[in-house]
């Protein structure tokens, strides 16, 4: 199969390198586009693609073309390819709020479209990404796309309805829980850890937790519970934590979230 890639941003390079670690393609079926010369050269030296400057050219080149542009430049470049799509090709979007919709109405003729919302851990493989599809995307379609995103992480079908909510559960979250573990590293370092220490301390707790989840099945309140001891340490510190409305402040960054990706 031959894949393009329309845009080679981080997000759309943490892809390629996952779907190429696990050798569901050659790098030389690899067709991706850029603006700029320098990012030409920087993917071909880091992926070993193939590049060119001409999106036209990687919808006609390829069979399953991945737009990986910014939403604001959604328009201008389907524009642009609209003509060259063919029947047969299959699109995947990576791009909040672009609706199958409007993404059909943008392209003026019938075309097989599948919507994602993937991750920035997909940069490590532990990727998570919700997409959905019309109905001209078949069963084959989907489970090549579904492939294809399994390559760098997860991947779970949802109602296109929930695709804003996949956005503020999945797609925005890394950046809450970074500045979650920012904020621990800092108060370990007032507490006199040396900062690289703190980070390590930090990142391992949060990855031990989600794993713990994972594995176990609990409930997260079981599982806070069962590090809660009687008038111990950690229900002191989740007891302040109620106080300043960790959980609301949460709950209401990801609604804002999820209203802003409709």
């Amino acid at each position: 199969m031959k894949l393009g890639f329309i845009g080679v941003g981080n997000m759309a390079s943490a892809m390629i390198g996952g779907i190429l670690a696990k050798k569901v393609v050659e790098p030389l079926d690899v067709l991706g586009s850029a603006k700029t010369r320098s990012s030409r050269e920087k993917r071909e030296r880091e992926l070993g693609i193939c590049m060119t400057k001409d999106n036209r050219e990687v919808v006609r080149k390829t069979e399953l073309l991945f737009l990986a542009v910014k939403p604001r430049y959604y328009q201008s470049v389907i524009e642009e390819i609209r003509e060259d799509i063919r029947e047969e090709q299959i699109l995947v979007t990576v791009a909040p709020g672009k609706t199958l919709e409007w993404l059909q109405e943008q392209f003026g003729k019938p075309v097989k479209l599948v919507r994602t919302m993937p991750n920035t851990p997909a940069l490590v493989g532990e990727g998570m990404t919700g997409f959905c599809a019309n109905s001209l995307v078949t069963d084959k379609d989907l489970e090549t796309v579904r492939t294809l995103l399994e390559s760098f992480g997860r991947a779970e079908e949802v109602e296109e309805r929930l695709m804003s909510t996949v956005v503020a559960a999945s797609g925005s979250s890394p950046a809450y829980l970074f500045m979650l573990m920012e904020a621990m590293a800092d108060a370990a370092v007032a507490g006199g850890m040396p900062r690289a220490q703190a980070y390590e301390f930090v990142a391992q707790a949060v990855k031990g937790s989600a794993v713990l989840m994972e594995k176990t099945k609990l409930h997260p309140g079981v599982l806070k519970d069962m590090v809660c001891s009687p008038a111990g340490t950690t229900i002191e510190a989740v007891r302040i934590l109620e106080r300043e409305g960790l959980r609301s402040g949460i709950m209401e960054a990801m609604r804002v979230c999820e209203e802003k990706a409709r």
